[in-house]
């Protein structure tokens, strides 16, 4: 069916009143998705559940509230369906942990990642963004950044559904009135296909990207170390030790950070001889990526040797940030009332690099009156 929901800002407060499912025996299956989730959990004036499936039986859930991907269904090896995706089964508790700064499969905007000290300069004026993440400006930094509001939704059939916001000029400090529309499509290539598309009306900084946590074993009560990554990248911005990029790039041949060839994250994830590590507490940075906007090239896979689940990533960015759940620590109580534990999941945030706006050097994140902000990124499952 197809739902369109009216557009509107929030804090972090949204107060909704949920309507709980019924959990007696009594409950029919069919009022359940795959994944187990009940929709009139996600129901209030403002929020619904929005389900995705294929022809394959693949399902893919979301809901407003940031846009968020809530649910990802994938077959393992044994033809058994798995949720690979971290998150909550209620908007209550998206609304409670997305105020301590959880972003699970959340739409992240204006700016994805680190802006240094919340500053910049575009066309000789200078802004100053909220300040959120140490001395630097996260992920838009404001309470009303991209994750913490309430989106336009559209199903357009079961294997599409997009989603609309707008941000005013001088929201959270930036410059320009934009639209941004995201598109989220379930191919029956089992591929979650993300385009992000945008405009503005003054100059401004644009860098949208999506936080999915990934777990591809379907049990994040425990971490998963043992999943296999490669990544096509040669180097990575370096970071300090507010993990903010210093302007350097680094070669990760001879270092914990080469998955030019398939290893096990959990090999060299606590290597502290390697101050990159120690700067990040593990994985959380930029790598740069060798398929330079190709997205019919993968940049990267991930496989878990346990469910045989299989992921690849494409995109049209020239980076990625592979952060590897350093900072879940059992405090976020996800679907199904498991806590989730330390590095339980990864993410892989395609996009420009952070900081961009105060490094010339590096590819632009300006978007003028007139141009399309516009790219593509997917994730395809598969089994070996």
């Amino acid at each position: 069916m197809k739902k369109t929901l009216c557009f509107c800002l929030m804090a972090a407060a949204l107060g909704f009143g949920m309507i709980s499912c019924n959990n007696t025996a009594k409950q029919e299956a069919d009022k359940l998705t795959a994944s187990g989730l009940c929709a009139e959990n996600f129901a209030t004036d403002s929020t619904a559940l929005y389900v995705l499936t294929n022809t394959n039986g693949m399902e893919v859930c979301f809901t407003n509230f940031g846009g968020r991907i809530v649910s990802i269904m994938v077959p393992d090896k044994d033809g058994n369906m798995q949720d690979v995706c971290l998150g909550h089964d209620n908007i209550q508790d998206y609304e409670k942990y997305g105020a301590e700064g959880c972003n699970f499969g959340a739409l992240i905007g204006r700016y994805g990642n680190r802006i240094a000290k919340g500053q910049f300069t575009l066309d000789g004026e200078s802004y100053q963004l909220p300040i959120n993440n140490g001395p630097n400006s996260l992920h838009g930094g404001g309470p009303i950044a991209f994750h913490n509001r309430i989106w336009a939704a559209n199903q357009i059939d079961d294997q599409n559904v997009e989603f609309n916001t707008t941000s005013a000029d001088g929201e959270d400090g930036y410059p320009g009135n934009i639209e941004v529309k995201v598109t989220y499509t379930l191919t029956d290539e089992n591929a979650l296909q993300i385009t992000y598309e945008g405009t503005t009306d003054k100059a401004t900084v644009l860098n949208l990207t999506n936080h999915c946590y990934f777990n591809l074993s379907g049990d994040p009560s425990t971490d998963c170390l043992d999943e296999i990554l490669t990544l096509d990248a040669d180097s990575i911005t370096a970071v300090d030790a507010d993990v903010a990029v210093t302007g350097e790039v680094l070669a990760v041949e001879g270092t914990p950070f080469d998955f030019r060839t398939a290893t096990a994250i959990g090999d060299r994830i606590d290597d502290t001889s390697d101050q990159q590590i120690v700067n990040g507490k593990g994985y959380d940075h930029n790598w740069i990526l060798n398929t330079k906007g190709d997205i019919t090239k993968p940049f990267g896979t991930l496989y878990d040797p346990n469910s045989g689940i299989f992921m690849e990533m494409f995109t049209d960015q020239p980076g990625v940030q592979f952060y590897a759940g350093n900072f879940l620590d059992g405090s976020f109580v996800g679907k199904k009332g498991v806590k989730y534990p330390c590095r339980s999941a990864f993410c892989f945030e395609s996009q420009h690099y952070p900081d961009s706006p105060n490094h010339p050097e590096w590819p632009s994140t300006t978007l003028r009156p007139g141009e399309k902000y516009l790219t593509t990124t997917i994730y395809k499952f598969s089994t070996k």
